[in-house]
């Protein structure tokens, strides 16, 4: 090839990548599963964000990686829950996501905020948040980012197990309400379209059908536990809070708050108590912890051990965990509860 007709190639080269170089995807690093999978669907076409707590991992009790300290070294943007979820990440985020934009998600707008319950027995909150939880209802309000109602109204600071309790004391599973996922994916759709404004009609189109796909699956959970919402389990721990007063499914109790400390005797002698007197049918571990307190908490009882995912840790990371997640919270419930 002479030098002129080279020239003549390398210049039409450079042409036709100069568009593909101007539309690369945004590094974007995401925390856990459940908000990595919002966040994938969103960037559907665009590229792939990373997930830093991979596998079965808590994000309770996560130590971080030189691969996820280089990710975020690298990162344009960085999407995570807030320090009261992931608080391994709090200094790191300082130290090293200097050029990111960091999007913490509980201050998305729209978002409903249910404050920590103290203690291992309770019972289903049946007036609270009823406007904002109610099965059906036209969300208009909040898909608009019109705020409802913060419910917290205390400032827990611990609980009897030294357990912190961050952020005003509020309840950090917010994903497990489908209204909040959909809060928060408005929220990362904001930042993703200012972060990359020559992607933005994709991630718009993205926004627009994850919206839709969730207001259909909220729909489908609501009619598959009317069945069984009303019979009585115990959970592991309190993370369930924001899908029970969505569904208004019946949790009396959780054996520990926080999945960091384990339970004292007397606290599983309240819960075995509990178990007890309301007949529970199911007590539920996780697959992040693997409790022997399960059968020591349903002994001489005739409930049943069952287990639920709240994070997607036995899931495959993507856009597809996120309905996955929340369907098979509601499979787990409905064969344990209807026994």
């Amino acid at each position: 090839m002479s030098l002129s007709r080279y020239r003549l190639f390398a210049s039409a080269a450079a042409l036709f990548l100069t568009p593909t170089l101007a539309f690369a995807a945004p590094q974007v690093v995401v925390s856990i599963k459940p908000v990595h999978s919002l966040v994938a669907a969103l960037m559907q076409g665009v590229g792939e964000p990373s997930l830093i707590v991979e596998g079965t991992a808590s994000a309770h009790t996560y130590s971080l990686r030189p691969s996820h300290a280089r990710a975020l070294e690298n990162a344009d943007l960085v999407f995570w829950v807030g320090p009261g979820l992931e608080a391994f990440l709090e200094k790191p985020l300082d130290a090293l996501a200097g050029k990111a934009t960091v999007v913490e998600l509980e201050d998305a707008p729209g978002l409903v905020r249910l404050p920590f319950r103290e203690g291992g027995a309770f019972e289903t909150h049946e007036d609270e948040g009823e406007d904002a939880h109610a099965g059906g209802e036209d969300h208009a309000a909040q898909d608009d980012h019109d705020a409802p109602e913060d419910h917290a109204t205390e400032d827990h600071t611990g609980d009897e197990h030294g357990h912190a309790h961050e952020h005003e004391g509020f309840d950090m599973h917010f994903w497990l309400d489908p209204m909040n996922a959909k809060a928060m994916a408005a929220e990362i759709e904001s930042a993703l379209v200012t972060a990359d404004p020559a992607n933005a009609a994709r991630y718009k189109a993205n926004g627009l059908a994850l919206a839709q796909e969730i207001d259909t699956l909220d729909k489908e959970i609501f009619s598959a536990l009317a069945p069984v919402k009303d019979k009585p389990s115990v959970v592991f721990h309190d993370a369930y809070q924001y899908f029970e007063n969505r569904y208004k499914v019946r949790i009396a109790g959780s054996i520990t708050v926080s999945p960091e400390t384990m339970p004292g005797a007397e606290r599983v002698a309240e819960i075995h108590a509990k178990v007890k007197e309301l007949q529970a049918v199911c007590v539920f571990a996780e697959p992040q912890f693997e409790p022997k307190l399960i059968s020591v908490v349903t002994e001489g009882t005739d409930a049943k051990a069952g287990r639920l995912d709240p994070e997607g840790g036995a899931l495959d990371a993507g856009p597809a965990l996120y309905p996955e997640l929340m369907r098979n919270l509601a499979k787990s419930l409905i064969d344990c509860l209807s026994k």
